[in-house]
C-alpha cells in the first residue's frame, strides 16, 4: 500500500474508491500488482506506437490504425489519471508529486498534437512511468542509491551555478569579440550567432557550421578552445566531490551479524536482518 497517497477516509472504507484504491496503489495485493503489471505492458506498448509511428514508410502504410492506437492509449492513461486523483485524500499533492506529474506528461503530448501538430513524438516520455517498476519488483535498494545520486546533485548545484555564470560570461564575451573580428561576411551574423559558436567552441563540439577566416580569429578560437579543455571538467569534480561524501555516508555503518553495507549514519538496525547496528 502506498504510503505517499493514504486511501480515503474510514467512513469511506469497502465503496468503490477504496477498492479501487486497492487495485491502483496496492502494490502488494494479487489485484494491485496485476494491475501494475498490466499498466506497464500499455506503456510500452504505447511507447513502441509512437516510435514506430515516426518511421515514414510505416507511417505512410499504418498511419490510421497507428493514431487510432496512440488515442486508445491516450485515453486509457487519461481515465487512469482521473482516478488516480478521484481515490486519494490529497488529489493536488498528488498531481503535484514526481510520479502525478509524469502521469500527466504522458498524456498531454497527444491533445497538444490538435494544436501543435509532431508533438505526439513526446509521447515516448510515458517510459519514465516505468520507474514504478521499482515499487512493484521491491528493488526499494535501487531507488535508495538513486537517492544518493540526487542528493549530491542537490548539494553541488550552487558551484555548479557560479560554474555555469562564468562560462556564460565567456561566452558572451567571445562571442562579441568574434562578432567584431569575423563580421557577418564569415557567418558571424549577430553576437547570439557568434555566442552560438563560443558554446560549440568551448566545449570542444566543434560542429564546423561556422568558422572562423581570419587570422586574429583563429587564434582567439585556438584560445578558447584550450580555455574549454581546462574547464571541462570542472562540473565534473564537482559533483564526484560531493557524490564521494554522500557515499560515505551511505556506507559508514555495516552490520556485524550479516555484514550488510549500506547503512546510513543515523540507522540503529540493520536493514536486512534486523540486528542492533554499533555506535560509533
Amino acid at each position: 500500500m502506498s504510503r505517499h497517497w493514504p486511501p480515503p477516509p474510514a467512513e469511506a472504507q469497502n465503496n468503490w474508491r477504496e477498492k479501487t484504491y486497492r487495485v491502483i496503489f496496492g502494490h502488494d495485493t494479487p489485484a494491485g500488482r496485476g494491475f501494475d503489471l498490466l499498466l506497464m505492458l500499455v506503456i510500452l506498448l504505447s511507447i513502441l506506437v509512437a516510435v514506430l509511428d515516426s518511421v515514414q514508410d510505416l507511417h505512410q502504410r499504418f498511419g490510421t490504425l497507428l493514431y487510432a492506437l496512440e488515442w486508445g492509449f491516450t485515453v486509457v492513461f487519461t481515465i487512469e489519471y482521473v482516478l488516480r486523483l478521484l481515490i486519494v485524500r490529497r488529489p493536488i499533492r498528488y498531481a503535484l508529486s514526481f510520479y502525478g506529474i509524469i502521469d500527466l506528461l504522458a498524456v498531454l503530448p497527444t491533445y497538444l498534437s490538435l494544436l501543435l501538430p509532431g508533438t505526439q513524438s513526446l509521447l515516448v516520455i510515458r517510459v519514465l512511468r516505468l520507474l514504478r517498476i521499482f515499487r512493484i519488483l521491491k528493488l526499494a535498494e535501487y531507488l535508495r542509491e538513486a537517492g544518493v545520486l540526487i542528493a549530491a546533485l542537490r548539494r553541488s548545484w550552487r558551484k555548479i551555478f557560479v560554474f555555469l555564470c562564468v562560462i556564460l560570461s565567456l561566452v558572451t564575451v567571445f562571442g562579441a569579440l568574434m562578432y567584431v573580428v569575423e563580421g557577418p561576411e564569415h557567418g558571424f551574423t549577430s553576437i547570439p550567432t557568434a555566442m552560438y559558436w563560443a558554446v560549440v567552441t568551448v566545449s570542444t563540439v566543434g560542429f564546423g557550421d561556422i568558422a572562423p577566416q581570419t587570422t586574429l580569429g583563429r587564434m582567439i578560437t585556438s584560445v578558447l578552445i584550450l580555455i574549454g579543455y581546462g574547464i571541462i571538467a570542472v562540473p565534473t569534480g564537482i559533483y564526484t566531490a560531493e557524490l564521494t561524501q554522500g557515499l560515505r555516508q551511505l556506507d559508514a555503518r555495516t552490520c556485524e551479524q550479516c555484514q550488510q553495507l549500506g547503512h546510513s549514519a543515523d540507522a540503529k538496525h540493520c536493514r536486512r536482518c534486523g540486528a542492533a547496528l554499533p555506535t560509533e
